[in-house]
C-alpha cells in the first residue's frame, strides 16, 4: 500500500484538466508527483506534467497504486482499479460508475502514450504497456466494451505467455475471440491467432507494435 498524496499534492491533482490532465503547480509539488508515478514531465519544451494513468485514478478518490503482475493467473481482489484480466473470484461490474473509470483509464493511457512515444504517437503502445502487458492488453478490451469472464463462463481472459511481449487472449466465443482481436489491432497491438495443442482451442496471442 502506498501513502496518500499530501494535501497540497491533491490539490494540484484534483486541479487537472479533466480531458487532457495537464497539472499546474509549484516546481516541487510537480517533481513530487513524478516521483511517486502520479505525475509525467512531457520530455518537449515548455515541460508540461501530466497525470499518468495512476493519477488519474487517484484524482478519482482511488490512492493505491495497483499491485505488479502476478504469475498469470487472476489477481485477487483488492478494491484499486484495475483492468479486469478475467476469471476474477467478484462478478463482473457493470456500472455507470465502472464504465468512468475505465475510460478514464484508457484515456490516461492514451495520453501517456502521446508524451512519451516519439512524435506524440498514440496508436502504438508506449513502455508503460510494455512493462505491463496483461493490464494493457486487458484495458484497451474492457474500454472497448469486451466482456471479462467470470470465475467460470463465457467472456476473455487475458494471460501471461512465456514468449516475451506477447500475452495470450482466450475466449470460447469465436466470434468474440475475433471481435477481440481486431479491438487490440485497432489499440496498436499485433494479433495472430493459434490453437493450443491439446483439445484445439483457438487463442489469440498479441504483442505491443513497435512500429
Amino acid at each position: 500500500m502506498t501513502r496518500p498524496p499530501t494535501a497540497a499534492q491533491r490539490r494540484v491533482i484534483d486541479a487537472a484538466d479533466p480531458v487532457t490532465g495537464r497539472l499546474r503547480g509549484t516546481e516541487s509539488q510537480l517533481t513530487a508527483l513524478v516521483k511517486r508515478g502520479l505525475a509525467s514531465r512531457h520530455p518537449r519544451p515548455p515541460h508540461d506534467h501530466f497525470l499518468t494513468p495512476e493519477g488519474h485514478r487517484v484524482r478519482q478518490g482511488i490512492t493505491q497504486v495497483p499491485e505488479p503482475e502476478g504469475s498469470g493467473d487472476a489477481p485477487a481482489s483488492t478494491g484499486v482499479f484495475a483492468a479486469r484480466v478475467g476469471g476474477e473470484e467478484a462478478a463482473a461490474d457493470a456500472s455507470p460508475a465502472r464504465r468512468r473509470e475505465v475510460q478514464s483509464a484508457w484515456q490516461g493511457l492514451l495520453e501517456l502514450r502521446r508524451m512519451t512515444n516519439p512524435g506524440g504517437d498514440v496508436d502504438r503502445p508506449c513502455g508503460w504497456e510494455r512493462t505491463h502487458l496483461v493490464r494493457a492488453a486487458a484495458l484497451a478490451l474492457e474500454a472497448a466494451g469486451h466482456g471479462p469472464a467470470g470465475r467460470e463462463g463465457p467472456g476473455y481472459r487475458v494471460r501471461e505467455t512465456v514468449q516475451p511481449e506477447a500475452v495470450a487472449v482466450h475466449e470460447p466465443d469465436g466470434e468474440a475471440l475475433r471481435s477481440c482481436a481486431a479491438t487490440l489491432e485497432g489499440a496498436g497491438w499485433q494479433v495472430s491467432e493459434h490453437r493450443e495443442p491439446r483439445g484445439g482451442t483457438r487463442y489469440l496471442l498479441a504483442s505491443p507494435r513497435r512500429t
